[in-house]
């Protein structure tokens, strides 16, 4: 048998997490996995065949660190899933500029490196917009996100100062379709298209992870969201064992909100057939490379 580890965090008790459901069908392919806190001092890396990073949910304030981590796996006998390269490129959201120079429909952005209220009031006028979302680049789980409400104050000058001061963040018009309508994701493994889900907030809020309350509605999408999906999954400029991506409906199209690479839930419990299909691809994935 072979070993797997499926990089987590020291405590998931706070959070949703699926990823126990493969150990099942990779155990069936000759794959023992277990999960390991990508924290943990001791491990030696070398034990494993593999390393697939599925739940570092806590990565986002320690990148450094987190990325050391990676490096170290990275340079041992164990294969690291998703790669090394395509974590560095997809860990700043700043990966977005990139694939809109590649044609691929965005949300709209601007890019900040420090906060001024200039700058929201520069961008309150971009957009034509009431309400603007504010988060870091590099981020997860909806923390530091705002909803910013041009004329109720929600957010005072010293907080917006504290959360973004030096550090790199974007700033989006709010997309009202997330609350109208729900926030789309597609699942891939290996390249192959496995099954998709639609998010929505609950009442009075606008994040849609589980852990705020959102709700999940498996889906078959449309065929224009396939074609999106496929042409953004063609320009990630490096090999995937999975990706999440995740779009809103704008304007009669499908404007991509993120490329999750590094981390994303892949939410195995909402498609019973997933976690088989993702066992089958990680072993094709592990013998191509």
């Amino acid at each position: 048998m072979k070993s797997c580890a499926l990089l987590s965090m020291d405590s998931l008790q706070d959070f949703e997490c699926y990823d126990s459901l493969v150990i099942e069908p990779l155990k069936k392919l000759g794959w023992n996995s277990r999960e390991v806190s990508w924290r943990e001092q001791q491990v030696d890396w070398n034990e494993f065949d593999a390393v697939i990073i599925r739940s570092p949910w806590d990565y986002q304030d320690h990148s450094e660190a987190f990325l050391k981590v990676l490096s170290k796996i990275d340079q041992s006998n164990a294969r690291l899933l998703n790669g090394l390269d395509l974590v560095k490129w997809n860990i700043s959201k700043n990966y977005l500029k990139q694939l809109e120079e590649y044609g691929v429909l965005i949300v709209p952005t601007l890019w900040g490196t420090s906060y001024t209220d200039e700058f929201l009031l520069h961008a309150f006028e971009q957009f034509a917009t009431e309400k603007l979302i504010i988060k870091p680049c590099i981020s997860a789980n909806a923390d530091d996100t705002y909803r910013l409400n041009k004329n109720d104050g929600q957010l005072n000058q010293l907080q917006l100062e504290t959360r973004f001061n030096n550090r790199q963040f974007m700033l989006q018009p709010f997309m009202s379709a997330i609350i109208d309508e729900g926030e789309f994701s597609l699942f891939y493994f290996n390249g192959e298209y496995s099954h998709a889900i639609l998010k929505k907030p609950k009442i009075n809020d606008f994040r849609v992870q589980e852990e705020h309350g959102g709700q999940l509605i498996s889906i078959t999408p449309e065929k224009s969201l396939l074609s999106t999906a496929a042409l953004v999954l063609q320009k990630i400029p490096f090999p995937t064992l999975y990706a999440r991506l995740d779009f809103v409906r704008h304007h009669q199209q499908f404007a991509l909100m993120e490329a999750e690479l590094i981390e994303p839930s892949l939410y195995f419990n909402m498609d019973s057939g997933s976690p088989e299909r993702f066992a089958n691809a990680f072993v094709e994935h592990y013998q191509s490379y």
